[in-house]
């Protein structure tokens, strides 16, 4: 949808319900949720949408471990179950595929400790991975469902079978939440012009283009930019809100059964996709000198990746992909209002789970916004991550 005309009203009423700034899977998905309930939303991204961290190859949908249990991976679990039901109804909608399979996972044991650890992970599962009509096992297994994946080398004590884990093709669920977002009325979503400066106390929000747009309320969900955008708005702290771990992985073709699971080995995800494409991932740089360009971190990880699963020794690289991921301090996602503007949300940080949580997370901002609770586990607020960050 073009960019609709981005002046405020007279007399101070707002031009548009909500500004949504970033057009990645933290933004899309609030802004689809807001537009549902009858907001009117402007979507601005810097660059285009999926251009940062969310236009990555990797999809992997990736669970906690069952023990330990805590209001933090019963969130990520409601979150990845109810995730099914929502990529069925937005494909259905749009008549678009975001590749999303629950495949399940392979976790390689290469120890005897590691075989009895993942047992006892089998009895924690049989509770907290169970609901009224489903559960997901946790299973250990002697030999892999499939020959050489992964190989029996990296298996030395046996395997996990996790039945909750999947994956989604990355650009693909956004490019399906776009066209459900332009579908929605009262929605302009503007690529090409970046938040420059916001003013909560008089609602107005420039940007990049020389325009300026008043609003009711923002919520500020552009990935590592968050960090920067925030820095304006919160009194001073003691060190960063967050910070950007650059990640590399890469794509391969090879003839792999889309329906195989996920394999985890070590920080190695291997992921089959669907019109034989294998994604490989990822590593986390703290530090970095080029964060778009790949090297030999992730050669080493493709070398890595065919002697785990020895059909892709001589699968060809078809992508290599670097970018930066948002990482806040508390190392959880950092969403809701903000404690000292109440007319600005968050929705950042995500890392490494926005994709599973990013639905979830969105739904209940969105619910804050319009009046009702944030119903998210306590590390995970605004608040929380201002305290971790040290107030002066």
């Amino acid at each position: 949808m073009s960019n609709a005309d981005n002046r405020g009203k007279a007399a101070g009423q707002p031009a548009v319900d909500l500004i949504v700034v970033g057009g990645g899977v933290m933004g899309l998905w609030t802004a689809l949720f807001a537009a549902r309930q009858g907001l009117s939303v402007h979507l601005a991204e810097r660059r285009t949408i999926g251009a940062g961290a969310s236009g990555g190859v990797l999809g992997a949908l990736m669970p906690h471990l069952p023990d330990r249990w805590n209001a933090k991976k019963a969130f990520q679990f409601a979150a990845l179950v109810s995730l099914e039901a929502e990529i069925a109804a937005l494909e259905a909608e749009t008549g678009l595929s975001a590749g999303y399979r629950r495949s399940g996972r392979l976790i390689p044991l290469p120890k005897p400790h590691n075989r009895a650890i993942a047992i006892g992970h089998a009895q924690d599962a049989l509770s907290a991975w169970a609901m009224p009509d489903r559960t997901f096992a946790f299973e250990v297994l002697d030999a892999p469902l499939v020959a050489g994946w992964p190989a029996e080398v990296a298996m030395a004590s046996g395997l996990v079978h996790d039945h909750l884990a999947g994956r989604l093709a990355p650009r693909a669920l956004l490019a399906v939440l776009r066209v459900a977002l332009a579908r929605l009325p009262k929605v302009t979503i503007c690529e090409g012009a970046g938040l420059q400066a916001l003013d909560p106390a008089t609602g107005v929000a420039c940007f990049e283009d020389g325009t300026s747009l008043a609003f009711g309320h923002c919520v500020l969900a552009a990935g590592v930019e968050t960090f920067a955008l925030l820095a304006p708005l919160a009194l001073p702290l003691a060190r960063p809100m967050g910070s950007a771990v650059k990640g590399q992985a890469a794509l391969l073709r090879a003839s792999v059964d889309p329906a195989l699971p996920v394999i985890f080995a070590d920080g190695l995800y291997i992921v089959p996709h669907e019109d034989g494409l294998v994604a490989i991932g990822s590593t986390s740089e703290n530090s970095f000198s080029d964060p778009s360009g790949t090297d030999g971190l992730l050669d080493g990880l493709i070398a890595k990746a065919r002697q785990t699963a020895p059909v892709l020794a001589e699968a060809p690289v078809v992508e290599r992909w670097a970018g930066l991921r948002p990482k806040a301090i508390g190392r959880e996602p950092m969403v809701g209002r903000h404690p000292d503007h109440p007319n600005v949300s968050l929705m950042a940080g995500g890392f490494k789970v926005s994709f599973g949580l990013a639905h979830e997370l969105a739904r209940t901002v969105v619910d804050e916004i319009k009046g009702g609770t944030l119903r998210v586990p306590p590390s995970f607020t605004v608040a929380a991550h201002f305290e971790e960050a040290g107030r002066t």
